[in-house]
């Protein structure tokens, strides 16, 4: 294959294949900032900003980010093709010993990792390669993957295809390693580059030139993605990373994949970005929407407990709080979080399963857990 487009070139390497040459952002001739792209940047925006605000009026937002960056991490992992859901990890998070789990359930641990690594580090270091490499360590420790370079970015031939694919049978062959040094260094200038360009493009045209350029052996899909959440807080677009934008990816998961070779093959830079904006606006949408039914349920259940525990009430909200950060519980951490005796704290969550907030999930008698499975079905559809 012998093909130059806007976006890069195809170029024919030694051993008979064709590798793909990105050129540098941003593309030539300019994305064509037509009147429909103009109205989704401005949609996405509005619904942005809404989102942002919606979250502040949280009583204390960080308690409720991690659930937030839990169903990204799910939904961004089941996109590569990992089975397990928000319950498994969950779950896997409380300890909870379950013969049916799937075994990938440590990537999507990986992940939120990864994410609130990487957002610590932003206080210290900008979005660049660096803390592309360290998030990419993170991602892989101790799971699949975890022999494929950990942190490094690759010196041998990648390729995108089904599975057991040869690289003859690829549908997508990255650059040669020797070319990505230099087309990571082209894309980290343009990401700090001062041009008059709307945040959201440039967001959208960084994503998809690191998923072309494909560094890594393997997780360039969740490093790519996990980019957007960290581009929109560094750009203050965002204060928390509330947008699980790979809910729309995955639903999308076809095209999403099919606009990202499009780019590629005929350089059609402009049907992507009106797929990442509608992705942004429709996502932002229903996040915020999340966080209104949290504060309905949050209203909804201090107030059950207000009303029902008599004196243990202000334990009750002492754990009410705590389960929007870690909605599954057992008696001795409930114990721990109110300083009361074991057998006070038993009394305590019997009270909570009585008023229907929490249930028992393990069936046993001893080492029980308990779920807040109203909170956590605002997050679950998967």
């Amino acid at each position: 294959m012998s093909q130059t487009t806007r976006s890069g070139r195809y170029v024919r390497q030694a051993h008979g294949y064709s590798a793909f040459l990105p050129a540098p952002l941003p593309p030539s001739p300019p994305i064509d900032m037509d009147d429909e792209m103009l109205e989704m940047i401005s949609r996405a925006d509005r619904a942005l900003g809404r989102l942002d605000g919606s979250i502040l009026t949280l009583p204390d937002p960080d308690l409720f980010v991690l659930m937030y960056v839990r169903k990204e991490a799910v939904l961004s992992s089941q996109i590569e093709g990992t089975q397990s859901s928000l319950t498994d990890l969950l779950e896997a998070e409380a300890k909870i010993l379950s013969p049916r789990r799937p075994a990938d359930v440590g990537e999507v641990i990986n992940y939120v990792g990864a994410m609130n690594y990487g957002l610590e580090r932003l206080k210290d270091l900008p979005v660049s390669m660096r803390l592309v490499r360290e998030i990419h360590e993170k991602l892989l420790a101790g799971v699949r993957g975890k022999d494929r370079q950990p942190g490094e970015f690759r010196r041998s031939q990648n390729w995108i295809g089904p599975g057991d694919c040869t690289l003859a049978e690829a549908s997508f062959v990255p650059p040669p390693p020797a070319e990505v040094p230099q087309a990571l260094s082209d894309l980290e200038k343009f990401v700090y580059a001062e041009d008059p360009m709307p945040p959201l493009v440039k967001i959208g045209l960084v994503h998809t030139q690191f998923e072309t350029i494909h560094p890594f052996l393997d997780g360039n899909g969740r490093v790519g993605r996990l980019l957007i959440t960290f581009l929109l807080c560094e750009r203050g677009i965002l204060s928390k990373p509330v947008l699980y934008i790979s809910h729309y990816f995955k639903r999308y998961r076809d095209r999403y994949y099919a606009l990202l070779q499009g780019i590629r093959d005929t350089g059609d830079w402009e049907s992507w970005l009106k797929f990442f904006l509608t992705a942004v606006a429709e996502v932002s949408r229903e996040a915020s929407d999340t966080a209104r039914r949290i504060v309905d349920l949050r209203e909804r259940d201090r107030l059950a407990v207000t009303e029902s525990f008599g004196r243990a009430a202000g334990n009750g909200h002492k754990v009410i709080e705590r389960l929007y950060s870690r909605p599954l519980v057992s008696v001795t951490e409930i114990a721990e979080i109110t300083g009361v005796s074991f057998p006070a704290a038993s009394r305590l969550t019997s009270r909570f399963v009585q008023q229907g907030i929490l249930s028992e999930v393990t069936g046993r008698t001893r080492n029980r857990r308990f779920r807040y499975s109203d909170y956590i079905a605002l997050f679950a559809n998967e």
